[in-house]
This record gives C-alpha cells, structure tokens and sequence, in this order.
C-alpha cells in the first residue's frame, strides 16, 4: 500500500467465496459477462458498449454490480486464473453463483480462486475507482484513500 497521509474505511460484506486478496478497484455501476466481455488471455474488458471497454481487469479488485448472460462465464474466469491475467477479487452488490463456481472450481483445480464479496448497496457505491483495497476472509473490505488535497 502506498505510504503518507492515508484514509481508512472499514466495510462489511458477506463472503461468497472466502479469501484474501489487495489491489486497486476498477469500479463499474454496469452488470457484464465474462463471456464475450472479458477476454480470458489478456484480462482486458472486451465488451466495446460496456464503460470499461479496453480497462484492465488483471491483479484489480473488481466491482461491478452482478454478472449477466451466460453460464459460461464460469469457465472465462477459471481461464483467466490459469493465464494469471484474473482480478484480484470480484466485490459485487448481489450473489453471482456462476461466477462463485468460477472461482471455487478454479481453487480445486489450480489452487487458486478469486475472493468474491457481496456488499449492501450504501458500502458498495462508497468505493471509488482507484482506491486501494484490502479484502479479507471473513468479507471485511479495507478502503485505503489519500484525503484529497482540495
């Protein structure tokens, strides 16, 4: 985490698949599919009407409402654990158990998952893009932010 003048807020979240994970928050209000909307091989957002088209999913936390679309989108993010290019972990407003599955299966077969917490909808949009965050395993979510210079 960067050093200096800090800001931390506590949130706390429901745990859909357990873990630890840190990264910067890429943030999105719009739903999207990991099938044919993020690419598997270079983690980039590939949905050109989605408003994080050509963003960079790989080593972020990942917030976006839900997912939509198709039960394949399991098997995007399993690849994407398996290349190295999948979010750090995915904070999402309600329970997407094909994403879950994703990540449960993935641990099982490569040892690794990505954390999935769902927040209620006032912690959810306090997350700004760009803010450092420290996800925990019992769904606490850590929202490290420089105090603004305004």
């Amino acid at each position: 985490m960067p050093k200096g003048d800090v800001l931390e807020r506590i949130l706390t979240g429901r745990p859909v698949v357990p873990g630890s994970a840190k990264g910067i928050a890429l943030v999105s209000k719009e739903p999207i599919s990991f099938w044919g909307g993020i690419s598997p091989r270079t983690g980039e957002i590939i949905d050109r009407r989605h408003e994080l088209s050509g963003a960079i999913v790989t080593g972020r936390v990942f917030v976006f409402p839900h997912g939509k679309g198709s039960s394949t989108a399991s098997a995007v993010l399993l690849e994407s654990v398996k290349a190295g290019v999948a979010p750090a972990a995915i904070i999402n407003l309600k329970v997407d158990p094909i994403l879950a599955l994703g990540s449960i299966v993935s641990d099982e077969l490569y040892h690794q998952s990505v954390p999935i917490v769902v927040l209620e909808e006032k912690f959810f949009f306090s997350i700004n893009d760009g803010d450092f965050l420290t996800i925990e395993p019992d769904g606490t979510v850590r929202i490290h932010t420089k105090p603004s210079t305004k």
